[in-house]
This record gives structure tokens, sequence and C-alpha cells, in this order.
């Protein structure tokens, strides 16, 4: 009997240690965000803010919540991407508001389609799978009445959103 209770013990002490599952917090990543830089197109070196933001992803019917609705001071952004789809589009909305008699969307909207491969990533236990964007590629169909006046991909791989990815001309 005095060798049964110490091996209980230690039976008892691994199946317990062994049942504890480790408290992983995730600080590595997330899935990075689009970053488009807005630049003037006569100086483009230089940054231009856009009057009153909206941006609508097309699909979804919604406008883009990383950052504050119809903002005024903002000369870059970060925009979710779809990571179930090959494409986003979204409405990029300049003088921004609602019609006072319909409620409807009124300003300056151009719409632009960006295209990318997906590529999932394991980055830990915590954090699970990320997605990274590959060979991004922005169209803008052409018309008279854009806003938007050129568009130029800075990094074509979305690997963290510490960067301009895009820059719009306007």
């Amino acid at each position: 009997m005095k060798k049964i209770l110490p091996i209980a013990l230690i039976t008892a002490m691994l199946v317990y240690v062994s049942s504890c599952e480790k408290d992983d917090i995730c600080v590595e990543g997330d899935t990075p965000l689009l970053v488009v830089g807005f630049y003037d197109i006569e100086d483009t070196t230089a940054t231009k803010e856009v009057p009153s933001l909206r941006i609508k992803e097309v699909i979804l019917d919604e406008s883009v919540n990383t950052f504050t609705d119809r903002s005024d001071n903002l000369d870059s952004i970060g925009i979710p991407l779809r990571g179930d789809a090959i494409s986003t589009q979204f409405a990029f909305i300049t003088n921004s508001a609602d019609d006072g008699e319909t409620g409807e969307e009124i300003g300056s909207i151009d719409t632009l389609t960006v295209s990318y491969t997906t590529n999932e990533t394991f980055v830990s236990r915590a954090c699970g799978f990320v997605i990274n964007y590959e060979g991004i590629s922005v169209t803008l169909p052409e018309s008279a009445e854009n806003w938007i006046q050129d568009i130029r991909i800075v990094q074509q791989n979305i690997e963290n959103s510490n960067n301009v990815h895009v820059k719009i001309f306007h």
C-alpha cells in the first residue's frame, strides 16, 4: 500500500500538468490592411487630404470601419480586403454627405477594384492563420468625372500595414 500511494500521486500530478493548456496570447500578427495614401496630382511628393471621405465596400454595401467615416483630415488610410475572394470593390466618395430630402449618398464617387491572390500563413497557435495579399492591382474605369486622377502601386505584396501600398493622386 505504501508503494501504491506515491505512484498514484505522481500519476495524478502528471495527468493534471499535461491537461493544462498554454495561455497563448497573439501579439505576432493580424491580417494586414491595404494602406492607401492620398497625394497631390500637381506635386506628386506631397500628401493631400481628401475632404469628407467615405469608403464603402460595394458587394457588402457597408462603409469601411477602419477609420472615422467622412473624415476631413486623412492623407492615408488602411482598408480591409476580402480574404474569401480574389478582388474587392470599393466606392471612394469625396465630399460625402446624405441628401436632405432623399437620404441618398451625394458626392463624387469613384469605384476601384483591387485584385490580388491570397496566401494564408500560419503564425502560431494563438494567432492562427493570417492572410497576406500578393500581386495587387487596382483598376478604375476611365471617366471625365473621376476625382481620382492617377493610381500607382507602391508595393504589390501586402504583408503588413506599416507602409503605403497604393498611392492615389487627386
